[in-house]
């Protein structure tokens, strides 16, 4: 029996994947689209690569992963009868993390994350009356609270539905819980919200740029038109990945509902501010509130022009709200069940700004080796079924 994980080939689902690799033994049901087995391992490849040395990689594809080449929003995920059976049957429990982040397309988030986690769920319903289900968890967001301004919000006060959403991305996602609830009420399901996961409290690399431009574009401001003394709840992937891996796998979560966020325990603009002014020797912004009205107007209308210009300002305009809510979420669960906190983000933000910026916002990514093979490949995935 195995785990079917969703979204293995983003910044996260890579997390997740590595995690369950080294740290447990189970086996891995991996949907990746691809139009042959050779190109579905390469997107794992491009992916895992971030964790692991090319021969581990190989070691866990070839030993542990069963690969499904399908697509997140078709019916079935375009499988055929007998690989979507065999998917039903080896399936014990389902980590769905596959997600579209685009909170400027209503379209894109409809298609991937209702469309996509509905067929999801399916696929729990199925194996559930099939074999029964050890645990369906869902990564969501903390952004399912909607609009609100300067609160702490517990996981069960998140979600009011009188509350209008910020964007396209936070309501699909608010909805994507309200399936789970309804459709798998018997089965054990775990709902984790996750808040700003930006970059890797042990390392600077990171493939996951848009949100470290953004605080570049910002860094680079000698005025911000933000709050001082405003918080924003900032947490690592490596504290995210390891707290979902470790609740999903327990016998008996002690909650349904985990905010993976920083909690009381975030930091403030001008904490994080003055702790990548010292360690980068540049000059500390000075903070002027009362432009944020401007601000946001002139990023609005920039966001439409071309160039880097607008597409800096495209970047602003979309993680602008979440920069000035002020709202942090209470993390008392995870940290109960984790045993710690989160890094702080400024005792890792200048290394991952200066990785991002060195590499021109792009990580560094190896190609599959050429004398890899391909026979031993094809080989190991017929040995993995």
């Amino acid at each position: 029996m195995a785990i079917f994980l969703t979204g293995s080939t983003g910044y996260l689902g890579s997390y997740l994947a590595h995690g369950l690799f080294t740290g447990h033994i189970d086996r891995l049901n991996l949907l990746v689209r691809a139009k042959s087995e050779q190109e579905a391992r390469e997107r794992l490849w491009q992916s895992l690569q971030l964790h692991l040395a090319f021969p581990e990689f190989l070691e866990y594809i070839h030993s542990r992963v069963r690969i499904f080449r399908g697509d997140l929003t078709a019916g079935r995920f375009g499988l055929s009868d007998e690989e979507y059976r065999a998917l039903v049957d080896s399936t014990d429990s389902i980590l769905h993390c596959a997600a579209s982040l685009n909170r400027k397309s209503e379209k894109q988030c409809l298609n991937v994350n209702l469309r996509g986690s509905l067929e999801v769920i399916q696929l729990a319903r199925r194996a559930q009356n099939r074999n029964g289900l050890r645990r369906y968890s869902h990564v969501s967001t903390v952004a399912v609270a909607g609009k609100r301004r300067n609160e702490v919000i517990g996981e069960d006060t998140s979600i009011d539905w009188n509350l209008s959403d910020y964007d396209p991305y936070a309501r699909t996602k608010k909805f994507c819980e309200h399936m789970a609830h309804q459709l798998l009420a018997d089965v054990p399901h775990t709902i984790f919200r996750p808040a700003i996961v930006l970059g890797d409290s042990r390392k600077p690399e990171t493939t996951q740029f848009e949100m470290v431009q953004a605080f570049d574009k910002l860094a680079r401001f000698p005025v911000l038109p933000l709050r001082p003394a405003d918080k924003i709840d900032i947490v690592p992937a490596n504290y995210v990945a390891a707290a979902i891996v470790k609740i999903h796998q327990a016998a008996e979560p002690k909650y349904g509902i985990y905010h993976l966020s920083s909690g009381v325990g975030s930091q403030t603009f001008k904490e994080i501010t003055d702790a990548l002014a010292e360690a980068g020797g540049w000059s500390k912004p000075s903070y002027q509130p009362w432009l944020g009205g401007p601000f946001s107007k002139t990023v609005n209308w920039l966001a439409f022009k071309g160039g880097a210009v607008g597409y800096g300002a495209s970047l602003l305009k979309v993680f602008w709200p979440y920069l000035d809510w002020n709202t942090v979420f209470d993390n008392t669960r995870v940290v109960e069940e984790m045993g710690e906190a989160p890094a702080k983000f400024s005792t890792y933000a200048y290394p991952l700004l200066k990785f991002s910026r060195e590499n021109k916002f792009k990580y560094p990514a190896k190609p599959w080796p050429a004398d890899a093979g391909k026979s031993a490949v094809v080989s190991a995935g017929s040995a993995a079924r």
